[in-house]
């Protein structure tokens, strides 16, 4: 018999396993790198679509897309009107003929009062508000009633703060207020075809600041779209009168007219007066401040002696 001889038992190569192991997690690892880099690929292809979708919407001109009708960096040397129908808030109050709007519409001029009259008009304001100011984003200086925000409610600079007044305000400040009342009151009046004498100044009538701080009372939630005829019964003619530049002094802040077919924005320009007929036909809005701080001036004309207020006077004090 022969005898076979068995060798001894091959042990296993540690080497090999140690190889095989690297091998084995190399090829996964390249697996998990292939199924990331698709998965990579198919998230950038999405926003790649949707990216490509959300322009070809909002360059496809959506009916309700806002359009401009004046942006900051123009200048209009000549009044543009744009007529639109009046509506019936007018018949709700006494007519008063050669004021009572007969055409109604929107107008927006920088041919009334000047760049340097409008810094004039905005350090006035930037004094006054300085004394006090809204906890919100929204204040306002009043120098017809005195009215001056302050924290959650109002007080009347005139009482609050006394003689110290004539150190904020000058007889040149309140000079050049109604100088440039006088003259915004003009163009309405040729714009409309109006008899100036028939067109009164009426309350309110103030400066404005505004900022991105949030709203801490119903005072500060100034971007809700209104009517000022329905708000304020005597009105018939609104003007603004800007003192800071859209898209350098703010952001945000636009003035909105809301038409039926879609928006129509004018962008603020410091000494741009926009004015407007005060009834329904001119539904408007502010759009919200998000950046810098946005200074302005409404101005309020009515038809109704009744309801007219006197140009601010530097307050007299005792010697």
């Amino acid at each position: 018999m022969t005898i076979q001889r068995r060798g001894n038992p091959k042990v296993p190569d540690a080497n090999g396993i140690e190889k095989k192991i690297k091998r084995g997690n190399a090829l996964r690892q390249a697996s998990a790198w292939r199924v990331s880099r698709g998965s990579l690929l198919v998230v950038v292809v999405a926003m790649a679509v949707v990216g490509t979708l959300t322009w070809l919407y909002l360059a496809s001109g959506d009916p309700y897309t806002t359009e401009t009708l004046v942006r900051q960096a123009e200048v209009v040397a000549q009044t543009r009107v744009y007529t639109v129908d009046c509506s019936e808030d007018y018949e709700n109050y006494k007519r008063y003929p050669g004021c009572t709007p007969q055409t109604c519409g929107r107008a927006v001029t920088d041919n009334s009062v000047t760049r340097e009259e409008a810094m004039a008009l905005r350090r006035l304001a930037e004094r006054g508000l300085a004394l006090a100011g809204s906890d919100g984003g929204a204040s306002i200086l009043d120098l017809h009633s005195g009215a001056l925000s302050m924290g959650k409610q109002f007080v009347n600079i005139y009482r609050y703060f006394g003689e110290q007044i004539t150190d904020v305000f000058s007889e040149e400040d309140f000079r050049l207020y109604r100088e440039v009342r006088g003259r915004i009151q003009a163009v309405i009046a040729e714009t409309f075809d109006l008899d100036p004498s028939l067109l009164y100044l009426t309350k309110p009538t103030f400066f404005s600041r505004i900022n991105s701080t949030l709203a801490k009372t119903q005072h500060d939630e100034y971007w809700h779209p209104h009517i000022d005829k329905v708000t304020y019964g005597s009105f018939d003619y609104t003007s603004l009168l800007y003192l800071s530049d859209y898209g350098m002094d703010f952001t945000g802040g636009r003035f909105i007219f809301m038409d039926s077919n879609g928006n129509r924005t004018v962008e603020p320009r410091a000494g741009r007066v926009s004015f407007f007929s005060s009834g329904s036909e001119n539904l408007h809005r502010v759009e919200q401040v998000s950046w810098g701080t946005r200074y302005a001036i409404t101005v309020s004309f009515t038809c109704d002696p009744a309801h007219a207020i006197s140009d601010p006077a530097m307050p007299i004090t005792s010697v």
